[in-house]
């Protein structure tokens, strides 16, 4: 069971096979200097120095050096085990998180709409671990503890054979079975209280996530306590379902001690009646001590089988996950883009209720088209089609006559630059943020993308200038220059097909000034689609789509539209009204 459900994922300890195989050499040699070495000397060394003729002087320390050797065995071995699957561990534990890292970049934006980022953090971040110590821990105290068992086992089958009155150990081994019971019942349980607990860590990290990414307005609506109580209901959720799994867990042990008590004591009993010496009885006892504390580290083994199946779960429902916009098999060649744009019968739904209903328009290349309509209506929708961010359910998005899913994705979206209203930025230098525009490009490619989105001027204030470091999403900086890099980074993409999502909505009146300029000046000879909340960005549109519940209700220019279609006068006067 344990092969067939990690088994795909052992093929991440490959490159470090040699370093996993000393390990677990170096776990053999520990476990056997543990399970037989401990128990032969204390046998063997005993008499031996109690003896009349008991060895004295250099002959003396020669027989006592047997203690420092076994103990050393033991200790080296020990170390060289831990350190040797702590590496090849560490090495399984970065390729996991590349592994589920790399498959969320493939993943469209719907599953990111489904799925709240903390947990998804919670799952490449802990449920990894607990793949990995599945697959190295386990492995290890799989070969580890059993050849710990064996040794001991086999010193006391040798001590059976030439001593006949010992024979009562067999019987004493005879209750290890009987620790397999509470294996299995705990094993179970610990299984169900995992997963409850990994998807509450998950929810852990979705509340921390959405506090420390609204910072401004949780001090401004005073939200702080709200806040705190908010976090201290999901800790405490995750504070019973930990303990409950922590009670599961520890519970095995002193199981696994009591049935070992009941076999040491049947030991003693039947050592004393017999009269067995002293020496045979210790080693004995520890022989049988060896056996059983493999037997606690194997169910201790089975607790971290069970909680790495609730993480395995985990993580295969994001690498099990379907691309619902998936790459064509035989793409069509790439070539420079018109801008050509056409929308043929195309119907989409997040959910039940449909998004884009039967849309069927056609953009020239050039022509700067807005998207006007109330908020749900489907502006965002149609221009997130363009990209192949979703694909239609029905119908089919064309660009230069060729259909959107023919390209591969990488290669479509290298044809397109979006500014996006919520400028997002990287926490590094501004020349790095504009340069992700254009792989491999200059200094002086980039200053003059500054310059031509009226950024240069700001940037050239800034300690470091080009230099600068932005900090996190770009919060070292005003949402004016912010967009304003993000409008620099769209000129040197110099991509034929532009979306402008809103680029200047939450700025004021200067900057907004600024942009619009920078804007008219990107818009120049490409395909342009403006989502429009502010009338103000669509001056410059050659053309106006209406949307409504799904729909493209009207289009034409801002006169006649205004002159002919309610909806827009009506979006269009409650604006001019607020301004």
């Amino acid at each position: 069971m344990f092969l067939k459900r990690f088994g795909p994922y052992f093929r991440y300890l490959k490159p470090v096979r040699f370093q996993f195989g000393l390990g677990l050499f170096f776990g053999i040699v520990a476990a056997a200097a543990s399970g037989a070495g401990l128990p032969f000397v204390i046998k063997f060394l005993v008499p031996l120095i109690t003896s009349d003729d008991a060895p004295v002087g250099l002959e003396l320390l020669l027989v006592l050096s047997s203690v420092p050797i076994a103990f050393s065995l033991r200790a080296v071995g020990s170390f060289l085990n831990a350190y040797y699957m702590a590496y090849a561990g560490m090495h399984v534990l970065e390729q996991l998180r590349l592994m589920v890292f790399a498959k969320i970049q493939t993943l469209p934006l719907g599953f990111f709409h489904r799925n709240s980022v903390g947990d998804l953090m919670s799952r490449i971040v802990g449920d990894t671990l607990q793949l990995q110590n599945a697959i190295v821990k386990v492995v290890n105290s799989l070969v580890k503890e059993p050849a710990t068992l064996i040794s001991a086992i086999l010193f006391l089958t040798y001590l059976t054979i030439s001593q006949q009155e010992v024979a009562f150990m067999l019987i004493a081994l005879a209750s290890v079975p009987a620790c397999v019971f509470p294996i299995k019942i705990i094993g179970k349980r610990i299984l169900k209280k995992s997963r409850l607990a990994q998807q509450e860590a998950g929810e852990v990290n979705n509340v921390l996530n959405e506090n420390l990414g609204s910072v401004r307005e949780i001090r401004a609506y005073n939200l702080e306590k709200r806040e705190m109580n908010r976090f201290e209901r999901v800790c405490h959720r995750f504070f019973k379902l930990s303990l409950k799994t922590v009670k599961y867990d520890k519970a095995l042990s002193p199981l696994i001690e009591l049935v070992s008590a009941f076999a040491i004591v049947f030991a003693l009993y039947v050592a004393v009646q017999k009269n067995i010496a002293p020496e045979i009885m210790a080693s004995i006892l520890t022989a049988l001590y060896m056996c059983y504390e493999p037997i606690k580290k194997l169910g201790a083994v089975s607790n971290i089988i069970r909680k790495a199946e609730a993480s395995l779960d985990r993580l295969e429902y994001i690498l099990k996950s379907e691309d619902t916009v998936p790459e064509t098999p035989n793409p069509v060649p790439m070539r420079s883009l018109r801008g050509g744009i056409e929308f043929q019968g195309v119907t989409f739904s997040y959910e039940e209720e449909a998004a884009l209903k039967n849309v069927d328009v056609q953009i020239a290349p050039g022509e700067v088209i807005a998207l006007v309509g109330p908020s749900g209506a489907g502006k965002s929708t149609f221009a997130n089609m363009v990209p192949r961010f979703y694909d239609p359910q029905v119908g089919r998005v064309v660009i230069d006559g060729t259909d959107a899913r023919d390209f591969a994705k990488g290669n479509l979206r290298s044809q397109i630059a979006l500014v996006s209203q919520d400028a997002i930025l990287f926490d590094e230098s501004i020349a790095h943020n504009i340069g992700l525009g254009k792989e491999g490009a200059s200094i002086d490619e980039i200053h003059t993308a500054a310059r031509m989105a009226n950024a240069e001027s700001f940037i050239s204030q800034l300690e470091g200038g080009f230099d600068y470091t932005v900090g996190e999403r770009g919060s070292r900086l005003s949402g004016g220059q912010r967009q304003r890099i993000s409008i620099a980074r769209a000129f040197l993409k110099n991509a034929p097909i532009i979306i402008l999502d809103e680029p200047t909505s939450a700025l004021d009146a200067e900057s907004e000034h600024a942009i619009q300029g920078a804007l008219k000046t990107l818009s120049k000879g490409r395909t342009v689609l403006i989502i429009a909340h502010r009338f103000s960005t669509i001056q410059h549109a050659d053309r106006i789509l209406v949307f409504n519940q799904g729909r493209i209700s009207a289009q034409g220019t801002h006169t006649e539209l205004y002159a002919n279609n309610s909806l827009y006068k009506s979006l269009y006067d409650k604006q001019t009204q607020m301004s």
